[in-house]
């Protein structure tokens, strides 16, 4: 994905490509995450590492390259992108969001890209 006005720039972290539903969630303690969710925090830790057994990819604000939720990202296969910048003030749960984790670039299409893809699926299932 090339970086675009707007998108969202970090440290590539672990390879791949995902686009799906953001979960913004500042404390792992009774978190919860829908499967193929992308998990958008500020940092983890080890409390973390059970949300990753969901999450279809991560975004983080804090960490580099061998940061802890970059590590775990990559042993987990998923797509990761870490020190972006404003990430949870400007990724909102539910925003579809692209995350690309061998560019290091995030795009948000925002709320109204969900709402999109809700009717769109709605539509498919009537016909």
């Amino acid at each position: 994905m090339l970086h675009a006005p707007g998108d969202l720039v970090g440290t590539a972290a672990s390879a791949g490509e995902i686009t799906g539903h953001a979960r913004v969630v500042t404390d792992p303690v009774g978190a919860h995450l829908e499967p193929g969710e992308i998990l958008v925090t500020p940092s983890t830790d080890p409390g973390w590492t059970p949300l990753f057994l969901t999450a279809g990819g991560l975004v983080m604000e804090m960490g580099g390259a061998n940061s802890h939720g970059a590590v775990v990202a990559r042993e987990y296969g998923i797509p990761a992108v870490v020190g972006v910048r404003d990430a949870v003030a400007r990724i909102q749960t539910g925003d579809v969001i692209t995350v690309d984790g061998s560019m290091g670039v995030v795009r948000t299409h925002g709320k109204e890209a969900a709402e999109e893809r809700g009717r769109q699926g709605s539509r498919e299932g009537s016909n």
